[in-house]
């Protein structure tokens, strides 16, 4: 057992231990084990099958990723994930996992080690990505009918949000006893949230990152989706990460700021050492534009999320990208040489945060690599352009899975194997989909066609 990580638990006093493992969806599976027994262990045992999970419970393809003897995997401690679970009501502390064969080669569909499999591919050149993540999330009334539309939940003024609140510091302050006690776990975690904004929609709200490793990053936000539902339980309302959760709202997205930096000097190579742009950065940009189409399901994976991608609602609808416009799907931050970078605006906060890391980064890999040349930037508004042809982007998720699929190189640098779960993954959560029939379809086809 990893000498940090065995003192952590003893300076803490910690009672149980939750070892946890990110599946293709970014749930968290796994087991809760005493202090004791982790300790007394190296790794834990899981079934392999869990990883291919889909979002409402069932298996994708189960004999062909998983076995057909349902077989174990080994499920390693990462010593640098250990945090202490504030809200739990014992000294609970919980410690994410990697995924291995018993011949402690990576399990290829393990969300974590497809990350770690595209930072490999930058650390072979020398570099090494930063990225800094911005979540945006809803705060809803409690609701027990999913049948039902999702509404602003009431605040300390003892009523809803009439109309949209954008960037209002009193909106936000109608939910300070929800914030603080957020803020507080956030602390006690140690996830290094760092700024929080009223977003435009009724009730929806922005959180901030600090930029650092992509991996910790990944982390954390995956830690930090359950604190906020954790917290938000705790004061009588839901918190959701759907993309697009209400009609007449704005959906939420994961805008991903990345740069890339000289493993051994630090330096920002996106720019040259009088200050101008690299042309790697312009390559960057291209690889995104080539290649963020193609890997859609990612950072589109339910059928809810390309409801969000609709011109005119703060997402984007296409690959265009501009200096400071925000109607772009790539957009480039004032910023001086040091700090020069990109935000990927494309992926919706519903996405598997380790799969979205892995695959904006590939996307600029790839660019980088094959010195793909970028479009020119737009000055105006992108949503207004309408034949988009190769900048533009599948408009339903069972087209964004065949376009994935496809895509030889993203099957390369991400692992075919993991795109083959992944997409069986995806299939499955939209075949179960069109089985449903939509409460649309009885208002307005019941009785009149």
């Amino acid at each position: 057992m990893n000498e940090q990580l065995v003192q952590f638990l003893k300076d803490n006093r910690i009672h149980e231990v939750e070892c946890v493992i990110p599946d293709m969806t970014g749930i968290a599976r796994g087991k809760i084990v005493p202090k004791n027994l982790f300790m007394s262990e190296d790794s834990m045992k899981m079934s392999k099958a869990v990883l291919n999970i889909t979002v409402n419970g069932e298996f994708a393809e189960f004999e062909r990723f998983a076995g057909a003897s349902d077989p174990d995997m080994v499920c390693v401690p990462d010593a640098n994930t250990v945090r202490m679970v504030p809200w739990a009501l014992e000294r609970v502390a919980v410690v994410i996992h990697d995924c291995q064969g018993f011949d402690g080669r990576p399990v290829a569909i393990s969300p974590r080690a497809v990350l770690r499999r595209v930072l490999k591919a930058y650390e072979s050149k020398g570099w090494r990505p930063v990225v800094a993540p911005e979540m945006e999330f809803y705060l809803i009334a409690q609701n027990s009918n999913p049948h039902e539309p999702l509404r602003p939940p009431v605040g300390r003024n003892g009523r809803t949000e009439a109309g949209r609140q954008s960037f209002s510091i009193d909106a936000v302050n109608d939910f300070d006893p929800f914030f603080q006690e957020l803020s507080a776990f956030c602390e006690a975690a140690n996830l290094g949230v760092e700024t929080l904004i009223h977003e435009v929609g009724a009730g929806q709200m922005e959180i901030n990152f600090t930029h650092g490793d992509a991996l910790d990053l990944a982390d954390r936000v995956f830690l930090f989706k359950r604190a906020v539902r954790e917290t938000a339980y705790r004061h009588k309302i839901f918190a959701t990460f759907m993309a697009k959760p209400m009609q007449d709202e704005p959906g939420s997205a994961m805008h991903i700021h990345q740069s890339i930096v000289d493993a051994k000097t630090g330096q920002n190579i996106f720019s040259k050492e009088d200050g101008s742009a690299h042309e790697r950065f312009y390559h960057h940009i291209g690889g995104m534009q080539k290649y963020l189409p193609k890997a859609l399901p990612i950072f589109a994976p339910y059928v809810n999320s390309y409801r969000r991608l609709v011109p005119n609602v703060a997402a984007p609808t296409n690959v265009r990208w501009g200096y400071d416009n925000r109607t772009c799907g790539i957009r480039i931050p004032n910023s001086p040489p040091a700090a020069r970078r990109l935000e990927n605006r494309v992926p919706g906060v519903d996405v598997n945060p380790y799969l979205a890391m892995a695959a904006t980064l590939a996307c600029g890999y790839l660019g980088m690599v094959e010195g793909i040349e970028a479009s020119e930037p737009m000055t105006d508004s992108a949503y207004d352009l309408e034949d988009e042809g190769n900048f533009g982007f599948p408009r339903a998720l069972d087209d964004a899975i065949e376009a994935f699929e496809a895509c030889e190189e993203l099957r390369d640098i991400l692992g075919a194997e993991f795109v083959d779960a992944f997409c069986a993954v995806k299939r499955k959560e939209s075949e179960t989909f069109n089985k449903g029939i939509t409460s649309w379809e009885r208002q307005h086809l019941q009785l009149h066609v």
